[in-house]
Formats: structure tokens, C-alpha cells, sequence
């Protein structure tokens, strides 16, 4: 008979101007979920889960910076669970500057994936577990529209807003 160890989930949750956000952890230090209230395949919190605001000290206060738009860079470590494919999206969005928005297709040009990849590339954008530290919200449409956000179009237009890219 074996066992599987199963990895404890830390959490806490911070009042922000999008709404409750929700950070989840291993336990180490790094990041591993942000997610907003509704989000499209967002963590919910779950009963077996520790709460443990104390692992997420850094993350706040960051975050609190930012949203008073004193802080334009983030200074985390990330624990994430994505296919190799969907890292090298999520650390490309790290290159979007404060400010600035991209396109798809930029995405891709960047990670040297082809035109044709386009449609993976958002859904590997969608499936960002780091909204906000990760700034999937600064990628639009080719032609300047705000397409989907896994957040929400409102909340993406508030955080382009904040960022004075909207």
C-alpha cells in the first residue's frame, strides 16, 4: 500500500479595491495563487487549508503599495504549477512594464512561439494564477481592445487605470 504526502496549502486573504483577494502559498515563502472573488478558475479556499497571514507579510505589503500607486515593480518569489509552455507565458508577462500594455501576438513573438500560437498563448494568459503580481491584465487585443480577463473586464480596466494605461 502507498501513500501520497499531500503538501499543506497556506492562506490568508487582503481587502483591496478589487474585492477580497486571496493568497495561497506551500509554505515556503513564494507565492503560489492570487486570486480575486468570481474569478474565472480562481482557488476558493478550502476547509483542510492553514490560515497563515503571517507567510504572506511581503505579498501584503507590496500589494498594498501598489494599489496606493507607490509601487510599479514587484518583488516576489512564485511557486507556480504550469506546463512549460504556460512558465514561459507567466514570466514573459513579468517584462510588461507598469504602464504599458502588449498584445497576444507580442506575447508570442517574445517567446518564440508561432503566430499560429496566438490562441494558446491566451489561454495560457487566462490561466495566469497570479493575477495582478503577474500583470496579465496589461495584455489587449491587437487592436486596443480589452478582450477577456479572468477577473473581470472591470477589474482589468481598474488596474490599466491605476497603472495609467487606460
Amino acid at each position: 500500500m502507498s501513500t501520497t504526502a499531500t503538501a499543506t496549502t497556506y492562506w490568508t486573504t487582503l481587502d483591496s479595491p478589487l474585492g477580497e483577494l486571496l493568497l495561497t502559498g506551500d509554505g515556503s515563502g513564494a507565492l503560489g495563487s492570487l486570486s480575486v472573488p468570481g474569478q474565472k478558475g480562481g482557488r476558493v479556499r478550502q476547509p483542510e487549508w492553514r490560515h497563515a497571514p503571517e507567510a504572506f507579510q511581503e505579498a501584503e505589503r507590496q500589494l498594498r503599495a501598489y494599489f496606493a500607486g507607490e509601487l510599479k515593480d514587484f518583488d516576489l518569489t512564485f511557486h507556480t504549477d504550469g506546463t512549460e509552455f504556460r512558465e514561459r507565458v507567466w514570466a514573459a508577462l513579468d517584462d510588461v512594464p507598469y504602464g504599458a500594455t502588449t498584445s497576444y501576438g507580442a506575447l508570442a513573438r517574445q517567446i518564440g512561439a508561432s503566430r499560429a500560437a496566438v490562441r494558446a498563448i491566451g489561454g495560457a494568459v487566462g490561466a495566469n494564477p497570479l493575477l495582478i503580481v503577474r500583470p496579465c491584465h496589461r495584455v489587449i487585443g491587437a487592436d486596443g481592445s480589452l478582450t477577456g480577463y479572468a477577473g473581470g473586464l472591470e477589474r482589468k480596466q481598474q488596474l490599466l487605470g491605476l497603472e495609467g494605461a487606460w
